[in-house]
């Protein structure tokens, strides 16, 4: 069992699209915390870093040390999805980034999480090429990180988590529903029992659907915008949970 896991990642592990009242959100790494809080008889502490809009080499760059300074045994890394958006990507580049992050954590003794995000493409503009990047992406991924002292949690290949009612009405980010999913999926794999409450999770309501022209200007319009001024959704955002803090749970 792990008592101290630390979260590295973009908007999915910072939980985007699961929102709290606030502003605040909550997210899979969240919903991991408390299963492994709950499944223990002993406390659990929980760190995440993750920034949303953040490109795998700034994750690594910004995150990765300030994770292994905190002492876990159970890190885990997601990246890449915002790399796969963009107009150029090296797949070889991202897994070797990822790898950087397993090797490091290894030589500490930290037990790795490594996971794919779900896949999105069957909502999105420009999708058939995201989804042939995301499929390149996740078969380097399973190649390379089937090896001891690491979990590989494939969301990607998940098709129940391909719906669309797992994903929030930005059609990028996961809502409550799905970050719960890939919480289930990633308890699962760590052989920890998943909360019977969660197995019983009621599906989101439908979101009213919008037309093409508001879903581009509330969502894609803003996207381009942000690329072509070499701005980020997570600029000026600190990291969402940047020390170790006991999970309470409840």
């Amino acid at each position: 069992m792990f008592h101290r896991f630390v979260a590295m990642g973009d908007s999915f592990t910072e939980g985007v699209g699961d929102d709290l009242p606030g502003g605040q959100v909550r997210g899979w790494a969240d919903l991991v915390a408390l299963g492994l809080a709950a499944a223990s008889a002993h406390p659990v502490s929980y760190a995440n870093l993750a920034v949303r809009g953040r490109l795998l080499g700034p994750i690594v760059a910004e995150q990765l040390e300030s994770a292994l300074a905190l002492g876990p045994d159970l890190l885990s890394i997601c990246g890449g999805g915002n790399d796969v958006m963009r107009p150029r990507v090296e797949i070889p580049y991202v897994v070797d980034l990822m790898r950087k992050v397993v090797d490091r954590a290894e030589a500490q003794g930290v037990h790795v999480l490594v996971l794919s995000g779900g896949n999105p493409s069957h909502h999105l503009p420009l999708g058939n090429l995201m989804r042939r990047r995301g499929d390149q992406l996740a078969d380097a991924a399973r190649a390379a990180f089937d090896r001891p002292g690491v979990t590989l949690v494939d969301n990607w290949a998940d098709s129940e988590l391909e719906h669309k009612r797992f994903w929030s009405v930005d059609k990028l980010h996961l809502n409550a529903l799905g970050h719960t999913r890939v919480a289930t999926n990633v308890l699962a794999e760590l052989g920890v029992p998943v909360p019977v409450e969660w197995l019983d999770a009621p599906a989101a309501a439908d979101e009213q659907v919008q037309s093409t022209t508001a879903y581009y200007r509330e969502f894609v319009l803003p996207w381009i915008g942000r690329r072509l001024t070499g701005r980020s959704s997570g600029d000026g955002r600190p990291p969402k949970r940047p020390t170790l803090e006991p999970v309470d749970v409840g």
